[in-house]
């Protein structure tokens, strides 16, 4: 499993349309990708509940997974952690660029060195979340794709293709429902060359809110195994 396909698990990806929408003008886009700028600034943390959804198109069914998911920033690193606990409880890491999953059923930890595909596994961590938003410019081809109200909020849908081909490989394309004053996404959608796609449905989601330092430490045990599959 790549280092960009294992971050990939607990990426943000929401329910929606993949019929493409008129794009509105340039300085739409430009308005909301200022206003996540404006928000990024003042990102210390986030916390959420999530429901992730996993579709494989050949057997035609659906994974769910349900958790929490923390972000914070560490001088130039967004930091992302995620407590699985449905269907099974699970644990993911990310930081100081490593990518950790620990299965406590197994008590094993496997950890994935980006290396010097940090930037890039973080581009895709940080979706939606604390993220500068013209910093989307670098990884990807954006559009704005119009306005959706999700839970009472009036949400920007950008359409994002990433720039590079091994890029691509990943995720084709990726949708996201930013509520631009703060700077977070609700929903986001990936889709895979395959014709699969991930889903995630974020709420409770607070902001700039004391996080227990634990969260960001795996709770592993004495006899916890690890595995470094990249030797």
């Amino acid at each position: 499993m790549s280092v960009l396909r294992l971050a990939s698990i607990w990426l943000t990806l929401a329910l929606g349309s993949s019929a493409m929408a008129a794009p509105a003008p340039a300085s739409e886009l430009e308005a909301v990708l200022d206003r996540m700028d404006a928000a990024a600034a003042s990102f210390r943390n986030a916390e959420a509940d999530f429901v992730w959804d996993q579709y494989q198109r050949v057997v035609q069914e659906t994974d769910t997974q349900k958790g929490k998911v923390y972000f914070r920033r560490r001088g130039q690193e967004t930091q992302m952690a995620a407590e699985i606990t449905v269907p099974d409880r699970k644990y993911v890491l990310f930081a100081d660029g490593k990518v950790r999953l620990y299965q406590p059923r197994i008590d094993q930890v496997t950890e994935y060195s980006t290396g010097k595909n940090k930037n890039e596994v973080e581009s895709f961590l940080v979706l939606g979340f604390g993220g500068r938003g013209h910093d989307l410019l670098k990884s990807f081809e954006v559009r704005h794709a119009g306005s959706e109200m999700i839970e009472g909020v009036k949400t920007a849908r950008l359409e994002l293709q990433p720039k590079t081909q091994r890029m691509r490989g990943v995720f084709e394309r990726i949708v996201l429902w930013i509520d631009p004053e703060r700077g977070v996404s609700l929903r986001q959608q990936f889709f895979e060359p395959s014709g699969d796609y991930r889903l995630a449905h974020y709420n409770n989601i607070r902001l700039n809110q004391p996080v227990a330092e634990e969260v960001f430490r795996l709770k592993t045990t004495s006899k916890t195994k690890f595995v470094n599959p990249q030797g």
